[in-house]
């Protein structure tokens, strides 16, 4: 009989460059990650440059002698995905590629005694571990993990290294304004210590602008977070940053699809812990296709919105001193039909074109059968801001919240200011009906590449792109906003590698519209 082999080395090495970070910085987060999913309030940092060890012991529940033993287990883990950061069970191995040894002690509450094994890459097809005598790591409940480094010179053993990784990766478990949407999932907050030093809480800056998102019919905020205005950003600081369950994922403005123009002084950071549902194996992105990707996209959209307001308010909109010109509704008409037409076959771009009775829009995430096996998810009614007769609620009133949201989200304390808020409405009040569609709108980008960019329901046209000043001096702009269009609408539809495929289909199917979205006669 024969026997399938792998080579686990080669295994891990292909892992490790799958993570963005350097392999110390990915061992370093993975490992606190494992002590927030197990409830840790408090995680603290031991470093001996002597003996060239690093020691994490986290105050969570410890695991059972079942637990511990699967822990070994490559892609074998007990988290259920959306409930916590990591759920892959691939993280922690990392740390064999830097260390000679990896000593893992652990006990529960219940337990007398704790326990404790020894692991090591022996070989490229060969991780052996065994139970050995616990160390003395632990005080009570909890898990200690000391890594026997490889190299006495490590980032591992640099204490400024550790914090610094803390600050990047778990900035919002350290910031005061993000305890009550994360009070659910660690209700007495999170301690970090290094060496015995706790990290202090971030202090708010100046210029601080604080933003709520709210999804569907909920009462209470999906995410929460803050913009901020500051001539003094450091280059890092740059962008908006999203995280979830207190890790960021990804910084920037590429990600968002928002960028104020001509503008270095504008960062912030946006807490949405129900984006652990979309996180990739690496917890680096979020997924953006099937099920989960929508989920990404339909709390995108909300981000959009309501970073957009606040930098309305700010005067740095997209739209900020450019002038005011016509929209190209013809184009828009034809456009209508052609996203009909492909959203047959591409469920995603269903939706922009979707109509339903009420003005209101269902994005596929659980619930109702949807295209392709996607399934709607609850609470999510989205309303773009592309409609040719908006919703008109007289008198709405939120609706009652089911028993798990009432149990997941108890009755919230009043607040004095109400932050800008993007709601994603949910039922109630008289509504008009509303016809759904992409708007074209324009911005001037010089510094920027690409021809265009979907922000919520609208392309903005990059009219300072050398492309688009050729098109208009050839009287050819129509076709150039079409392929602009396609361009966009590709990151949505469908993943990268189908993207030129998508991009031929659209156009094709362009091209065969006629006049007022009709079909050409042949």
């Amino acid at each position: 009989m024969g026997e399938t082999r792998v080579d686990l080395l080669r295994l891990l090495e292909d892992l490790r460059d799958a993570y963005t970070g350097t392999l110390e910085e990915t061992t370093l987060t993975e490992i606190v990650a494992n002590a927030l999913d197990s409830g840790a309030a408090e995680v603290s940092m031991a470093t001996d440059s002597a003996a060239g060890t690093l020691t994490v012991v986290d105050n969570g529940k410890g695991m059972g002698r079942r637990a511990l033993t699967r822990y070994h287990d490559l892609a074998v883990t007990g988290k259920r995905r959306g409930r916590s950061i990591g759920f892959a069970g691939v993280g922690i191995k990392l740390g064999l590629l830097v260390c000679e040894e990896v000593v893992t002690e652990t006990k529960t509450a219940r337990a007398r005694t704790a326990l404790a094994t020894s692991w090591r890459l022996a070989s490229r097809t060969r991780a052996p571990w065994r139970w050995v005598e616990p160390r003395g790591l632990l005080h009570g409940s909890g898990t200690a993990v000391r890594l026997y480094l490889s190299n006495p010179l490590s980032q591992l053993l640099d204490p400024g290294f550790l914090e610094g990784g803390l600050l990047r990766h778990f900035r919002p478990l350290l910031d005061p304004a993000f305890d009550g949407i994360l009070a659910s999932q660690y209700p007495g907050g999170v301690r970090f210590r290094v060496n015995g030093r706790l990290l202090g809480r971030t202090a708010p800056g100046p210029g601080r602008a604080p933003l709520e998102v709210r999804v569907g019919r909920q009462r209470r905020a999906s995410g929460a977070g803050y913009l901020v205005r500051n001539p003094d950003l450091a280059e890092e600081e740059r962008g908006v940053a999203v995280s979830t369950l207190g890790k960021v994922i990804k910084t920037g403005w590429d990600w968002l699809g928002i960028r104020p123009p001509g503008s270095v002084d504008v960062g912030g950071l946006i807490e949405v812990p129900p984006l652990a549902e979309s996180l990739t194996l690496t917890k680096a992105d979020f997924l953006r296709s099937g099920p989960r990707g929508a989920a990404f996209l339909g709390y995108r959209k909300a981000i959009q919105e309501a970073v957009a307001m606040q930098l309305e308010a700010w005067g740095e909109g997209p739209e900020a001193g450019a002038p005011r010109r016509r929209r190209p509704r013809s184009l828009e008409r034809d456009l209508q039909s052609v996203l009909a037409d492909l959203s047959r076959e591409y469920p995603l771009l269903a939706t922009l074109v979707e109509r339903r009775r009420g003005g209101q829009r269902r994005l596929p995430l659980g619930g109702e059968p949807s295209p392709r096996g996607l399934v709607p998810g609850p609470g999510l009614d989205v309303e773009p801001a592309a409609v040719t007769a908006e919703a008109e609620p007289d008198g709405a009133e939120t609706a009652p919240l089911d028993r798990e949201e009432r149990e997941a989200h108890p009755a919230e304390v009043p607040r004095e200011a109400a932050p800008p808020v993007a709601a994603i409405p949910g039922a109630g009040g008289r509504k008009k009906p509303a016809r759904y569609g992409l708007r074209i709108r324009f911005e001037s980008r010089p510094e920027d590449l690409s021809l265009g960019r979907l922000v919520e329901s609208t392309v903005w046209v990059n009219d300072a792109h050398p492309a688009y000043r050729r098109a208009l001096a050839s009287r050819s702009e129509g076709y150039h906003l079409a392929l602009t269009v396609a361009m966009a609408l590709a990151a949505l539809a469908v993943e990268p590698v189908q993207a030129q495929e998508f991009m031929t289909d659209f156009l094709a199917r362009w091209g065969d519209v006629g006049p007022n979205g009709g079909r050409r006669r042949s």
